[in-house]
Parts: structure tokens; C-alpha cells; sequence
């Protein structure tokens, strides 16, 4: 596998990462009704968020494939 593809492939995994986050940021806040299922989707979605936005990091630094 060349380099542009498997960073094609990185990216698209952290793109799914954000929109998993988004989607545990909404129930947590408005379909979740336990404080402690709220608490542990809203901790799960920032790890998410967080792994995302540092594989969205790599792949611009990392420059383009050649």
C-alpha cells in the first residue's frame, strides 16, 4: 500500500472518530437520562475527539505523498 493511501485511510478513521464524538456529545446531553452513562459518553466522545484531532495533526504535518 502506498503512503497517499494509507494516510487516505488514516484520515477517513479520524474522521469517524470526530463524527462518533459528535454523535456521544449529542446523547449525552439530550437523550442520556443516568448522570453516570452521561458522564462516561461524555468522557468517551473527548477521548475521541481528542485521538481525532491528533490524527487530523499527522496527516496535514506529515505533508503530501508523493
Amino acid at each position: 500500500m502506498s503512503r497517499g493511501m494509507a494516510n487516505m485511510w488514516i484520515s477517513l478513521f479520524g474522521m469517524g472518530l470526530f463524527f462518533l464524538a459528535m454523535v456521544m456529545i449529542m446523547a449525552s446531553r439530550y437523550k442520556l437520562k443516568s448522570s453516570v452513562m452521561k458522564w462516561a459518553a461524555a468522557a468517551l466522545a473527548y477521548a475521541c475527539l481528542a485521538v481525532g484531532g491528533l490524527i487530523m495533526a499527522y496527516i496535514v504535518l506529515s505533508g503530501p505523498a508523493n
